[in-house]
């Protein structure tokens, strides 16, 4: 998986940690689904509350977000075109994605950061530090 708000087999319970020090409406991080092998999770601060949405593949490598019977599937080619999709406001989810949780790569020598990851569309924030510890973010 690549892409900067991607945090791997994440708990469901240590992302709702993590979104809600941040606290701000429209957070969002990608994690591993921890109920479907491959699937992967959207997971949404609104309000004090995590929202999380089950990110599909299909067979032909298309993505989309699981949704009710009856609502019509989207299907992007790529997570980015998925996340730039749902930044838009009124597209179905609790609230438009806005700051994405970024976690940071680091090098294998210790106390040596690697170069931050660049941001793709905002100046978000990294929230790991160096040890691979994740650490407090101040607000902006």
């Amino acid at each position: 998986m690549d892409h900067p708000a991607y945090h791997g087999p994440l708990t469901k319970q240590r992302c709702e940690e993590l979104l809600g020090k941040k606290g701000k409406d429209g957070t969002y991080l990608i994690r591993d689904s921890e109920t479907i092998l491959g699937a992967f999770c959207l997971c949404v601060y609104k309000q004090k509350v995590v929202f999380t949405y089950r990110i599909l593949q299909t067979h032909t490598g298309y993505f989309t977000l699981q949704t009710s019977s009856g609502v019509e599937e989207k299907f992007f080619k790529s997570l980015r075109e998925l996340i730039k999709h749902y930044k838009q406001r009124n597209q179905g989810l609790a609230t438009h994605l806005c700051h994405s949780l970024k976690i940071k790569t680091f090098q294998e020598q210790p106390q040596q950061c690697a170069e931050p990851v660049v941001p793709d569309e905002d100046n978000d924030y990294e929230n790991v530090d160096c040890s691979g510890e994740y650490v407090v973010v101040l607000p902006d």
